[in-house]
Order: C-alpha cells, then sequence, then structure tokens
C-alpha cells in the first residue's frame, strides 16, 4: 500500500545499467513511519536491472560487514537502513564502504532526520571523501497528501467507508504519515461493518500501537523535569508557541524554554511551523494525554484554557472543552454560549448547532444555562441546515415546565420552522407553530409576529389558501406593532411568496419593496429569503427568466448574509427551472449530487428527487424513475410541498398510463386533485392537470374530467400565470381528444378540433420556453390531425377497435389495444376544428379537412394509377399527453378507401419528424420512439426507392435498435409495444434479433454491447 515515486526508482536504475556505471550514492531522508524501508526493498527488488550483488545493512543490530567485505571489487548494491541508529564504529565502517564505491555500484542510505546526533550529518560529523566519479543524491520522502489517503482508504475499506468525512479525518490525525495511515485503517477495519466513515468512528478507534509506542519512548526519554512540556502540547492537541507551552506546562518561561529544547532534540516534539511546535503526527497527543494521572490532566487543561482565552481571535469551542475536562462546570457552560454566539455571528451555524446539540443533550444540564442555550440552538437550525437529531433535542426540551414562557415559545417556533421548512412534517410543525403564535402573543410580540409570518406560507397541504391569508392579516398588523424592521422584512418576504404563488397582480410590487440594501444583516436574511421565495413561485408560474434573475440575486444575498438554508432551498429551484427549460445535459448528475450533499435532510432536497424522477420517466428508465418520485423511501411523498407533489404525481399518473393501470391512475389523479383543490393556489395544478384529466376520462368518469377542468379554468380566473394557462389549453385538448375517439359521427371535427387545441398549447409553451411540454403537445396536434385525416379517407364504419380489439403494428403482427372507454359531455370551446394550428415556432401547419381528405387523390408525378394507401395510425400510447384510442378500421370496411390528399399531411408529418428530432436532442428516450412510431403509420412512400426492405443481416435494423434501447432502459416488452404500437411478439422478435447481432447475452449485456457500439 506504501508506494514510492517513479522518478527516485529511475534515478537510481541508471546507476545499475551495466558494470562500468558511474557508482550512485543516494541518502533517503524521512521521518518514522514515511517508508524508508519500503523504498529500499523496492531498490533491491528493481526490475530490469542487472543482478549486483544485493547488501543489506541495518545499522544498529549488531551486524554489517566487516572492513575487508566493505571492499569487494565486484559491482554491489548496498542498502543500508536506519543509519541513525549506528554507533561511532559502525558509522565509520559505512564511510568506508561508501568510499570505496566503484562502478556499477549503489548505494541507498535510509535515516531518520529527527534522530541523528548530528543535525544534518547522517554519516556523523567526520568529513566524508567521496570519490571523483560518485553521484550523489537525497531523497526526501514526505507524507501523503489527502488524494492519497483517499485511496489508501479506498482501497482498505472500499467504498462505502471510504467518505470525504472519513477521509480528511484520517488526513489530519495521521499527518499523512504513510504508515500511521495503513496502522489506523487496519484499525478502523476492525469496526466493520459498523464504521460508516464518520469522523468521530475515526477518533474512536484509537492510537496505533507502533505510533503509541514510538511517541511514548520518546517522551520517557525526555528528562523528568522537562516532561511537562511535552504534556503541555498533548493537551493544547494543536500548534503552540513557546510562551504557551511553557505556560500550560507550568515551568515558567526560562525552565520551559529549556525544557523545549530536550523535547525537540529527543524528538518527542517537533517544530510545525515558524515559532510553533507540538507532535508531527497530531494522533500521537492521545497516546500522551492517556498517560497522565488525572490531577495532572485537570491542571494542564485549566491552564490551557486561560492560555487560550488571551489569543485573538479566541477559539472559544477549544476553551469551553479545556475547562469541562478541567472540572470548571459554569466556566465551560459560558465559554460554550460564547463559542456558539460567536459561530452564529460569523455565519457558521452547523458548528454552532453540533457544539449545542452535544451541550444540551448531556443529563443534569441547570435549568438556567438549558434556557439559555436552547434558544441559540433553534435559532442557528432554523438558520442553517439542519438533522433529525436537533428536532428530538428541541421537542424534549419545551416539555420542560421549568423553562420560561418567553423562551419555551420562542422554542416552539423554531421547532416548528425546523418540522415545516427542513423535516417535510407539515401538519406537525403547523400545530406547533398555532401553539407558538398563542404562547408569544403576550410576552414577545415580535416572535408572535414571527410565527404568524410562518403561517402564511402556502407550500404545506392541508390548509386552505384563504387561512393563510387571514394569518397574513394578522402578522403584518403584529409586525407594524413591534417597530422591528428584520420582523416587518419577515413578514413581507412571506407575503412575496404568498402572492406569486396565486399570481396576485400586486405580487411584483411586493418583491420591489425588499430591502435588499440594508445593512441590517437580519434584514438581509429575510431579504434573500424573500427574493428565493419569489424566484421559486415565478419559476412554477413560468416566468423563467425573471425566475433566474431573482434566483441569482437571492443566492447571492444569501451567501453574504449567511443563509445556508436559504441558499440550499435556492438550489432546488434552479433545477427545476433546467428541467423546465430544457436545460437537461448534466441535470441528472446535478440532482444526484444535490441529493447526496443534503443526505441526513432529504426533504430539502426534494425538488431534486423529483426532477431527477421526471427525467427518468422522460428517457424511459421507469423503474428509476418510480424510486426517485417516490423520494426513494426517504419521506412520504404526500409530505411535499403542494406544487411540487402535484409534478410529482402527474409523472406517477403518466407512468401508469403508460403501463395501461388505468383504474390505478384516475385513483391517483383524484387523490392528488383534492391537494390542490383543498389548497386553491391553482396555478399549482399545471404539472397535474393533463395527465389527471387524462386518467380520469380513460376510466369512464367524463364527468370528473370536464369538472376538473372547469375547476381549473375558474380558480385561474385571469391571473398571469403562463404555465397553467398552457396547461388548461392542453387539459382540454385531451378531454377533447379522448371524446372524439370515443364518438362516432362527430370524431373527425373532434379530433380536428383537439389538434387545434394542443397546437395552441404548443405555440403557448414555446412562448415560456417550455421545449419539452412544446414537444408532447406538438406530437399531440400531429396524431391528431393524422388519425382525423386517417379518418377521412377512410370514411365512415366500425373501427378496428370495435371490430376485433386489435392494432395493426408496424410490421404487420397484431397486439391488443389499450383499452380506454369514451367519456361523454360537449366539448369545450376551441377554435374552428379545419382552421390551421399553430406548429411548435408558432408557425401554422394546415390540419387537413374534410374536403381534401374525400375522393380519389391526384396522382403523384412520376407515377401512374391511383397512389398506395398510407398505413394508418393506431391512436395515442398511454401517457403521451392524449387517450388511448382504438385503432382506425384496418381494411375491413366494404370496397377500398379512397385515398387521402397527401399533400395536405405532409406538413404534419414533417412537424412530426420535427418533434421526434426535438425529444432525441433532450434525452427522452421513450418519447422520441413514441413520436418515431406514430410517424411511421403515415409515412408517405419515398418517390423511386425499390421495393423491398433494406437487408440487416449483420447490422442493427433501426427498428431492432429502436426496440433495442428501450429495452435496456428499463421498459418490459409490453411498455414497449405500447409505445411502438407493436405486439408484444413482435417486440420479443426484435429484442432477440439484437441480442444474436450483438452477441449480448443478457439485455443487461446488450446494453454494454449497445454502448459500445460507435
Amino acid at each position: 500500500m506504501i508506494t514510492t515515486c517513479g522518478s527516485v526508482l529511475r534515478s537510481f536504475a541508471r546507476a545499475l545499467t551495466g558494470p562500468r556505471a558511474e557508482p550512485v550514492l543516494m541518502f533517503v531522508e524521512g521521518a518514522a513511519g514515511e517508508g524508508k524501508s519500503h523504498l529500499l526493498q523496492e531498490l533491491a527488488d528493481l526490475p530490469d536491472t542487472p543482478e549486483p550483488a544485493r547488501r543489506w545493512w541495518r545499522c544498529g543490530a549488531g551486524g554489517g560487514p566487516s572492513e575487508e567485505d566493505g571492499h569487494r571489487p565486484e559491482a554491489t548494491l548496498w542498502l543500508v537502513d536506519d543509519v541513525h541508529r549506528a554507533d561511532e564504529d559502525e558509522l565509520r565502517r559505512l564511510r568506508g564502504v561508501l568510499e570505496g564505491l566503484g562502478p556499477g555500484s549503489a548505494a541507498a542510505v535510509t535515516y531518520r532526520p529527527e534522530e541523528i546526533p548530528v543535525p544534518g550529518l547522517p554519516l556523523g560529523g567526520t568529513p566524508m571523501t567521496y570519490p571523483g566519479r560518485l553521484t550523489v543524491l537525497t531523497n526526501r520522502l514526505a507524507p501523503w497528501d489527502e488524494e492519497r489517503v483517499r485511496r489508501a482508504t479506498e482501497e482498505a475499506l472500499g467504498g462505502s467507508g471510504c467518505t470525504a468525512e472519513a477521509v480528511t479525518r484520517l488526513h489530519e490525525r495521521t499527518g499523512g504519515v504513510p504508515r500511521v495511515v495503513v496502522d489506523l485503517l487496519a484499525m478502523v477495519r476492525e469496526q466493520w461493518p459498523s464504521f460508516t466513515g464518520t469522523a468521530a468512528e475515526v477518533d474512536a478507534a484509537g492510537v496505533p500501537p507502533r505510533l503509541a509506542e514510538l511517541v511514548l519512548s520518546r517522551t520517557h526519554a525526555v528528562p523528568p523535569e522537562h516532561r511537562p512540556v511535552v504534556w503541555a502540547a498533548a493537551v493544547l492537541d494543536g500548534p503552540a508557541g513557546r510562551d504557551e507551552l511553557a505556560a500550560v506546562s507550568g515551568l515558567g518561561a526560562g525552565t520551559g524554554t529549556g525544557a523545549l529544547l530536550r523535547a525537540l532534540e529527543g524528538a518527542a516534539l517537533a517544530e510545525l511551523g515558524e515559532g510553533r511546535y507540538g507532535f508531527a503526527v497530531p494522533l500521537a497527543a492521545s497516546a500522551v494525554r492517556a498517560t497522565l494521572p488525572g490531577p495532572v490532566r485537570q491542571d494542564l487543561h485549566r491552564r490551557a484554557a486561560n492560555v487560550l482565552s488571551r489569543r485573538q481571535p479566541v477559539d472559544w469551542a477549544a476553551v469551553a472543552g479545556h475547562h469541562r475536562a478541567a472540572g470548571e462546570g459554569h466556566r465551560w457552560l459560558r465559554a460554550v454560549e460564547r463559542a456558539a454566539e460567536s459561530a452564529e455571528a460569523s455565519g457558521r451555524h452547523e458548528q454552532a448547532i453540533t457544539l449545542l446539540e452535544r451541550t444540551l443533550a448531556l443529563p443534569g444540564l441547570p435549568p438556567q444555562a438549558r434556557a439559555r442555550l436552547a434558544p441559540l440552538l433553534a435559532r442557528n437550525a432554523v438558520t442553517g441546515l439542519r438533522s433529525d437529531q436537533t428536532v428530538e433535542v428541541l421537542a424534549q426540551i419545551v416539555q420542560d415546565a421549568a423553562l420560561p414562557p418567553a423562551v419555551r415559545g420562542e422554542l416552539r417556533l423554531d421547532l416548528g420552522l425546523m418540522l415545516c421548512n427542513q423535516m417535510g412534517r407539515s401538519h406537525e410543525g403547523w400545530q406547533v407553530l398555532e401553539v407558538a403564535a398563542g404562547e408569544l402573543r403576550d410576552v414577545r410580540s415580535v416572535l408572535a409576529a414571527r410565527a404568524m409570518a410562518a403561517l402564511v406560507t402556502p407550500y404545506w397541504p392541508g390548509v386552505s389558501v384563504d387561512v393563510h391569508r387571514g394569518w397574513l392579516i394578522q402578522a403584518v398588523a403584529a409586525a407594524d406593532d413591534s417597530g422591528d424592521a428584520a420582523m416587518r422584512t419577515a413578514v413581507l418576504a412571506n407575503h412575496v411568496g404568498l402572492a406569486m404563488s396565486c399570481a396576485d397582480p400586486e405580487a411584483w410590487e411586493l418583491v420591489e419593496q425588499l430591502p435588499v440594501q440594508s445593512t441590517d444583516p437580519a434584514c438581509l436574511r429575510q431579504a434573500a429569503r424573500g427574493l428565493c421565495n419569489a424566484a421559486d413561485s415565478a419559476v412554477w408560474l413560468g416566468f423563467y427568466e425573471r425566475g433566474a434573475d431573482l434566483l441569482a440575486a437571492g443566492r447571492d444575498l444569501s451567501a453574504r448574509s449567511g443563509a445556508p438554508y436559504t441558499e440550499h432551498s435556492a438550489m432546488g429551484t434552479r433545477l427545476l427551472q433546467q428541467w423546465w427549460t430544457g436545460r437537461w445535459l448534466g441535470l441528472d448528475k446535478r440532482c444526484e449530487d444535490f441529493v447526496a450533499a443534503t443526505a441526513d435532510m432529504p426533504f430539502i432536497a426534494s425538488d431534486a428527487y423529483v426532477v431527477r424522477g421526471l427525467l427518468a420517466v422522460a428517457q424511459g428508465d421507469w423503474g428509476e424513475a418510480r424510486s426517485w418520485l417516490s423520494q426513494q423511501g426517504t419521506f412520504g411523498t404526500e409530505k411535499l410541498p403542494v406544487p411540487l407533489g402535484a409534478a410529482a404525481a402527474g409523472a406517477v399518473i403518466r407512468l401508469a398510463l403508460a403501463r395501461q393501470e388505468v383504474t390505478a391512475a384516475a385513483e391517483h389523479a383524484r387523490a392528488a386533485w383534492k391537494v390542490v383543490a383543498d389548497k386553491g393556489v391553482w396555478p399549482w395544478a399545471a404539472e397535474l392537470a393533463p395527465w389527471a384529466v387524462e386518467a380520469l376520462a380513460r376510466a369512464g368518469d367524463g364527468a370528473g374530467a370536464h369538472t376538473m377542468v372547469r375547476n381549473f379554468a375558474q380558480g385561474l380566473g385571469r391571473r398571469d400565470a403562463p404555465a397553467a394557462r398552457a396547461a388548461l389549453v392542453w387539459s382540454r385538448a385531451v378531454l377533447t381528444e379522448t371524446e372524439a375517439e370515443a364518438s362516432g359521427e362527430g370524431r373527425r371535427s373532434g379530433l380536428l378540433e383537439a389538434a387545434a387545441l394542443y397546437g395552441e398549447a404548443a405555440a403557448a409553451y414555446g412562448e415560456l420556453p417550455r421545449p419539452y411540454s412544446q414537444a408532447l403537445t406538438t406530437e399531440g396536434a400531429a396524431r391528431c390531425a393524422i388519425a382525423a385525416d386517417t379518418e377521412g379517407a377512410s370514411g365512415p364504419g366500425p373501427n378496428a377497435g370495435e371490430a376485433s380489439g386489435q392494432v395493426p403494428d408496424a410490421e404487420g403482427a397484431s397486439g391488443p389495444a389499450p383499452d380506454a372507454e369514451g367519456a361523454s359531455g360537449p366539448a369545450p370551446d376551441a377554435e374552428t376544428a379545419s382552421g390551421p394550428f399553430p406548429d411548435a415556432e408558432g408557425a401554422s401547419v394546415p390540419v387537413p379537412d374534410a374536403e381534401a381528405a374525400s375522393g380519389p387523390a391526384p396522382t403523384p408525378e412520376g407515377t401512374s394509377g391511383r397512389a398506395p394507401e398510407p398505413k394508418r395510425a393506431s391512436g395515442p400510447v398511454p401517457g403521451s399527453g392524449g387517450s388511448s384510442a382504438p385503432a382506425p378500421d384496418s381494411g375491413r370496411s366494404s370496397g377500398p378507401a379512397p385515398a387521402p390528399e397527401e399533400d395536405a399531411i405532409l406538413p404534419v408529418l414533417a412537424e412530426l419528424e420535427a418533434c421526434a428530432q426535438r425529444f432525441t436532442d433532450l434525452g427522452a428516450v421513450w418519447d422520441a420512439a413514441r413520436a418515431r412510431a406514430l410517424l411511421r403509420t403515415r409515412q408517405p412512400v419515398r418517390r423511386g426507392r425499390p421495393p423491398g426492405r433494406p437487408s440487416h443481416a449483420d447490422q442493427l435494423s433501426p427498428r431492432e435498435e429502436e426496440v433495442a434501447q428501450l429495452a435496456v432502459s428499463g421498459l418490459t416488452n409490453r411498455e414497449i409495444a405500447a409505445t411502438l404500437h407493436l405486439s408484444p411478439r413482435t417486440v420479443e422478435q426484435h429484442i432477440a434479433g439484437a441480442m444474436r447481432k450483438t452477441g449480448a447475452l443478457s439485455r443487461r449485456d446488450l446494453a454494454h454491447r449497445l454502448d459500445a457500439t460507435p
């Protein structure tokens, strides 16, 4: 595991190239454990070198060559270890050997610089007479850096134990000394499999025996009257000045200086920097402290606390630790309080929280101290990032009847905020906040206003927006009465979030009122929160550019004002914005990194979980999608903020529809819709409505689907919510398409009306921009236009779904058609069905009308007779944003059907082809495959193409590659069949062909083979 620098080996190897090579002497300098003996072994085993005699010489072991052996004429490789242990006679003999090195010979001499008798002269004070042709090198070994420690940790513990926290702690405590790193890792490995990679577990492993023996033997070699300076260094446990060591040791300045010199000469201590002294390996201090008698150790800690209190700036956390070790309880608690206040003032909230949690969890803490420290913990936890442990500590403290009412109310307020904002326990947190508002109303009016302001936040499920507005009135009044500027800003920040979420006209004016130029840090933190609230709400509304500006300003102000929780919540908003605006490159990794960074508080990363799940849906990785959308089991999705829960529910419903689990999709849609309806913030229905409407319509609940659309429209009213307005049009398109597919005589006109609505939605999404939603609705418009054109071409009559329940696939096989029941009721108003629908860029693509679709088609130029009848669309794929309709009649009507006007449908097909390419560019594999499958049902015959299909005997055909890509992404044969309008049997054949041609042995192996295919 201990490796040597390659340049050292190469330099030495050059001296062994042959009997005429010039001799080389290399001194190897390194502290104990830095790998000197290991380097000698590597030199002895150098490959591709001549075989001179290898002579080992371990100094201090009573061996070594005689004087006659040292003057051998043949080439020899001398490997001399631990010269610092040699006595004068051994040094004399060694000098003789080195002075006599001849051609083809070499010597490597190792020593510890801290232990050689004459500093800087490893061979003693007698001068050496070096031969004229001798090359002399010095190689100074160095400790490992953190990256090298990481590699060693990974080798010893595997990936799961090699956490960044563990690696950093290992490097800090070992000083990077290789032998100590390896020994400590062996001790840590003994904790396996309970070792989880924390710094505390590394500390608990103890001191490696070899290190303890070395440092204790060196300490013992220091004269007894001088040892207290070594003890002082062990208690201070870090670099310290000469005067500090003297003061802590109790020796005084004069004696302390002499003691320090003796300790340095004996290598018990080392100079760690200019005028700073301590142990070369920090872990060694623990071994020395463990040998000190209790009274001696306490006296040393008491003096250390006094010494550290005079440093500037004061490390109050270290001072507190020394007071506690000295048994000074009162001074310990005061130092803890000062340490927490100092950390809070400098934005080091995590440090303050860790110290306060550890202190408050101790039994027997005086009530007065608990009353002082608990509010500090709560305040830091709300501002910073916190874990379950803080919530548990505060929940226990608020039950203490001895706490003053004002303190208990403040603690309850912060506990409620953590439960709602950081833990996802909104129902419990809401109740705690209501109690806190009542407790504080008469004793701490400013904090009462803060509790009321928290109850204004609309994101939590279960409470109507009218209730939030009621609390807003009370909060504004309480903040104004308090006269506290920071509290007024806090109320304003929450007012901004509520108004922006509801798309109230006053929202943007409220944003301008945030005091972003204030000189009060508390006001700035609240203003930063207000900006981030506004950015998040703006993104949900569909104002992506304005949201980006607010987000940048909010994140900058959060970083400058020390508000890490606000900064992290802004990162979640950024992921959502990138999802909607189509910046998908690397988005999956950014989501996963955010989740990993907030692993101990997964609720903070809920945006990242949902975005990662939405990506997986589009990519066809449905197993992964369900895992991410369910937050990987870290907490229930019912605890998600309402808009995020609606978006996750929309994706889950879409997956259920794609799997033809219509009943489950409808049940999920009703439950998710109720949450949004109960809240009453209707812009938040945007990511749920199209899929929920489709689920109810396909389940036969047309009345319920109509009610959803009607309530959505009424709830939006005239509010400026672009994303929700586009989603409303999309929902109407879905409902119109579903009803058209279930109707008889009005089928074609309904499909054209649906195409117009889909086109209108696509144009709206294009304006935002939202390329993925734009592509989905563009696909819907093309699908309806193709179905309407096919309907007009085939004439009235029973469709294939009614006749046989079979859908013809593109290969000529048949599979079961997706089950669907039509919904009843009038379709909502829309543009006339025969008019154009906008394409993805806002232009108009003509929809084929009834006249163009009837009668014989003109003969194409260069051909004779009737144009071949195109394949018919088999209805939209479930989960594609439209209904799952039965296929049109597949040739069972009497007499030949008239051919459609191909020229009228060509622009639609061109737009569908462009849509498929947009899906591909985004990385939406599933959607691209579905769009291309629809395109193939009506792809016109290419002029001049010879009959028959091209041969793909040795390579994958386009269809095999498409099926294989969906298969390796996780879709089942049935799901692939539904996506591509194929029968499951045909899918099986394509997968078998792909595996045969690539040599794959399984679907997993097929994924590797496809990745390796150029």
